[in-house]
């Protein structure tokens, strides 16, 4: 929308903001209007629609730094008292107030007489910048179709105006962003939740939103279509739904997998075992222990994880050795002959060659 309606329309006052007003400032003002006068919360006022439409109409001029830039020009040439004459008889405007007057000090030069250059605009001509005149201005003029888009809607015909008032496309409403708590086993197992929005004026709605199983902590979901509506008939937003997965004493989600630590004694990293987990599902599973298991090692039990799209995880154990706080009695002197018979042992031979060897 360009044009005579320009002329008319003053967005700033719509909005309640100077013409001064920063992109930031137009934008809080827009989302406090549409709240307050948003049709859904003014049921018993006739004139709402239009209201609402009349806001979300200067907000979409006034937040496109190009649309504002034009607007701002053809609303100061209104405020000139710029007149649109068909004629160019002496005495009756021509080169005083006529339309190339508007034309010609909207880009920078003079309609002619007193020594002004003429600025000429022609409806045919091989296109956009090609044709007659200072800026060769044809009919396809990109120019002359952003400003006075509208104004000659119906000429058709050759040569004429036939494709100016074309609209610009609805743009798209806002998203909405929303945040969900889910237990360990929801997110391993995939949910369907409920998730309240606020509309405002103590309002709101409730949209279905499923999370899908092996769902990580701090992960953004799509809700398409389920945003704030469009001011202008377009598609309405989205709801970006932020996920927090409560921790697990035991587990750990990685994606499809399911991590758990399970400490083991001395002797069993040593000499081996067979091994009894918890598995998310409330169960147990038995994993083989080899002998000289050193601390930190992962096994893995397949199939025991999440199911997901991608298929099913597996669990994944971690192996941490145990260390006694105190050792008293026999169990103290069977290790210190473990230490005396095993002095000659150093895991940490060739540490530090290997710290002085890196090139």
């Amino acid at each position: 929308m360009a044009g005579q309606d320009w002329f008319e329309k003053d967005f700033y006052a719509v909005l309640g903001v100077p013409q001064s007003a920063s992109a930031a400032d137009i934008k809080k003002a827009y989302r406090k209007l549409a709240r307050t006068h948003h049709p859904d919360a003014n049921t018993s006022d006739p004139n709402a629609d239009s209201k609402f439409q009349a806001i979300g109409e200067a907000y979409a001029v006034l937040s496109d730094p190009e649309q504002r830039e034009q607007y701002d020009a053809i609303r100061s040439m209104a405020r000139g008292g710029a007149r649109f004459t068909a004629g160019g008889t002496p005495g009756a405007g021509a080169g005083a107030g006529g339309f190339e007057d508007v034309l010609g000090n909207l880009f920078g030069a003079g309609a002619g007489g007193a020594g002004g250059r003429r600025v000429r605009f022609s409806t045919g001509g091989p296109g956009a910048y090609g044709g007659g005149g200072a800026y060769g201005g044809g009919q396809n003029s990109p120019i002359f179709e952003e400003m006075f888009n509208g104004m000659f809607t119906g000429a058709g015909g050759p040569g004429g105006y036939e494709n100016y008032g074309a609209t610009r496309a609805p743009g798209k409403g806002a998203d909405i962003p929303a945040r969900v708590t889910l237990t360990f086993k929801q997110a391993m197992e995939g949910a369907l939740l409920n998730v309240p929005i606020e509309e405002g004026r103590g309002r709101t709605r409730t949209v279905n939103a499923r999370v899908p199983a092996g769902v990580k902590d701090g992960a953004k979901l799509k809700v398409k279509g389920k945003g704030a509506p469009s001011t202008h008939g377009g598609e309405p937003g989205d709801l970006v739904v932020t996920v927090h997965v409560e921790p697990h004493p035991v587990f750990t989600l990685d994606g499809q997998d399911v991590r758990v630590s399970v400490p083991v004694t001395f002797p069993e990293a040593v000499f081996g075992t067979q091994l009894e987990v918890p598995t998310p599902d409330g169960g147990r599973v038995r994993l083989k222990v080899p002998a000289g298991t050193p601390s930190g090692r992962t096994l893995r039990a397949k199939g025991r994880g999440a199911k997901t799209a991608k298929g099913t995880g597996d669990l994944l154990v971690t192996l941490q050795v145990a260390v006694p706080q105190r050792v008293d009695g026999a169990a103290r002197d069977a290790l210190q002959a473990f230490a005396d018979a095993t002095a000659d042992e150093n895991p940490r031979a060739g540490l530090f060659d290997q710290v002085s060897g890196d090139g």
